[in-house]
């Protein structure tokens, strides 16, 4: 997979009840893109983001140790507890406000289970491809709360080396959060390929209506649009932006 610079133009809304759905008893997992057995060679990825799966884990249950290679996975908790192991000695406990980004590079083991007995965890788990492969495998984790309290966007992994975010083997993205609050409006990064999710609440996009969550909105060089969080509800979101995309 390589990364290109082709730019075509458009917003793809995405609803939350399109997308694949993996129920394994223990885990609720809702797909944007293709992934595990579920397969569609037209929704495979946007941009430089292959997978975007909101997954609720029910309590003292989880992912046990699995690999991985040569993927940036970044994992944002939305509710509930996340128990990070891995095969090179790392461990966290992950909570919300709390980003997190594995580099899995030339290879990497790792456990994501939840921790509490009481009380299942809701997550968003993302990967984007490296712009070098075969790295040392690495993990970094940072509150970001204070930052998301402030208002407005804040970048959560980058890139491009942005104050205040888990950096990502990947030049070309940045993935920015919002906990916004009712009315609030945002401007919608301008770039060649921008992923936004409506994780929680509701949005209105400029000139593509509302969205609620779970829903999706995949801009290709559609320019900068103004967010705004539902009067009520508020609304807490997830944005990629990359320059590039990828080829298979």
């Amino acid at each position: 997979m390589n990364a290109i610079g082709t730019k075509p133009t458009g917003i793809d809304i995405r609803r939350a009840h399109e997308r694949f759905h993996t129920e394994a008893g223990w885990l609720d997992s809702w797909h944007s893109f293709s992934f595990s057995n579920h397969y569609d060679p037209a929704n495979t990825h946007h941009g430089l983001l292959l997978v975007s799966n909101d997954d609720t884990v029910k309590a003292g249950t989880g992912f046990r140790t699995h690999p991985h290679q040569d993927m940036e996975i970044v994992t944002w908790v939305l509710d509930g507890e996340l128990e990070h192991k891995d095969s090179e000695g790392n461990q966290g406990i992950l909570y919300p406000g709390l980003a997190q980004r594995m580099s899995a590079g030339t290879g990497i083991w790792h456990s994501e289970m939840n921790p509490r007995a009481e009380k299942d965890v809701h997550f968003v788990q993302m990967w984007v491809v490296p712009d070098t492969q075969r790295i040392i495998p690495g993990y970094e984790q940072l509150d970001i709360n204070g930052h998301l309290a402030k208002g407005g966007l804040v970048p959560v992994a980058s890139g491009k080396g942005h104050d205040g975010a888990i950096s990502i083997r990947q030049k070309e993205a940045v993935l920015w959060g919002g906990r916004l609050l009712p009315g609030e409006t945002v401007t919608v990064p301008d770039n060649a390929h921008v992923h936004l999710y409506v994780a929680k609440g509701s949005v209105h996009l400029e000139e593509a209506g509302s969205l609620n969550a779970g829903d999706a909105a995949r801009l290709t060089a559609a320019g900068a649009r103004k967010l705004t969080a539902d009067g009520t509800t508020g609304a807490e979101v997830l944005i990629w932006e990359s320059d590039g995309t990828v080829q298979f």
